[in-house]
């Protein structure tokens, strides 16, 4: 069998795998997002066959919006939140259950991943009863420590609200990524940490010299992730707690978009929020790439 042969099978066998991904890639994504861009040119109901051309003017009332803006930082305050939140508990749990010889720490692992298995339908739902002014757990608990019966109602000022959001999608995500930390520390050969013990160095320096330069890949990955997570789905547990409310005060861009057009049928503008919320996601994106740039170390 020749050269040609064989380079010609070869491409055969690859491209078998990578066009229908890439066909599925492009109906799924590519085609979307241009039907999204066409449709933030129209002012249409998405209730009719009836559009009407308005060019940009979707974009200048977007960028007119207060509500836009307010989901915007709404978005980014998430984003902040749930990175610092999530990778300050994941690595931490993540670094005690593979440097120290804890008993259960498979139990651990298996508890901390729970949350990732249910649905963020049942995370929000099951938010709203621990948040529950009358019977929720919280108010309940700190009920213990007063004479009378605590009833705040958590979800229901516009000031500190969306700061209630956080401990439910901080919670629902530590789990997933303390499981890739801990899959990058169990790669670091223990001889390294066994050289360092020889050299006197303790166990918050051997955390910044030896673990995060090795698991920094992860880290990067996790924080990318996270954001990208947020930006696009954070919707969901907006609307399952608060709907956006109280008078707007968690109001995400994805909450707003459906909002928008789906509440209140103005398909075009939606469709407008929903290119915003891309062009945002690929900035950022780009944005933590360089500001995380670092060299990769590794092994030899």
């Amino acid at each position: 069998m020749n050269s040609g042969t064989v380079k010609w099978q070869r491409g055969v066998f690859v491209a078998a795998f990578i066009i229908p991904t890439f066909l599925f890639f492009c109906v799924f994504t590519i085609y979307p997002v241009i039907q999204a861009l066409y449709y933030s040119f129209f002012d249409w109901s998405g209730m009719s066959q009836h559009k009407t051309f308005v060019g940009f003017d979707n974009f200048k009332q977007m960028f007119q919006d207060p509500i836009v803006w307010k989901s915007i930082g709404n978005d980014y305050f998430l984003v902040v939140g749930k990175v610092i939140g999530i990778m300050i508990i994941a690595t931490f749990f993540a670094v005690a259950l593979t440097r120290f010889n804890f008993k259960f720490a498979g139990f651990f692992r298996s508890i901390f991943f729970i949350p990732n298995v249910i649905s963020v339908v049942v995370i929000g739902v099951l938010w709203n009863f621990i948040y529950n002014p009358q019977i929720g757990f919280l108010n309940a608990f700190l009920s213990l420590f007063t004479s009378e019966k605590v009833s705040i109602t958590w979800l229901g000022f516009t000031s500190h609200t969306i700061w209630m959001l956080l401990p439910p999608a901080i919670w629902a995500g530590i789990g997933f990524y303390m499981i890739l930390i801990i899959a990058a520390i169990q790669n670091i050969p223990s001889a390294l940490y066994e050289a360092s013990d020889l050299e006197g160095a303790n166990q918050w320096q051997q955390f910044r010299t030896i673990t995060v330069p090795l698991v920094w890949e992860q880290i990067k990955v996790s924080i990318i992730h996270i954001t990208m997570t947020t930006l696009n789905g954070s919707f969901i547990i907006v609307w399952i707690m608060t709907e956006g409310g109280p008078d707007n005060s968690t109001q995400v861009m994805g909450s707003y978009m459906y909002q928008m057009a789906f509440r209140q049928f103005h398909f075009g503008f939606g469709a407008t929020i929903g290119v915003l919320i891309l062009v945002l996601s690929l900035i950022t994106t780009v944005f933590l790439q360089r500001l995380m740039r670092q060299e990769t170390v590794e092994l030899g």
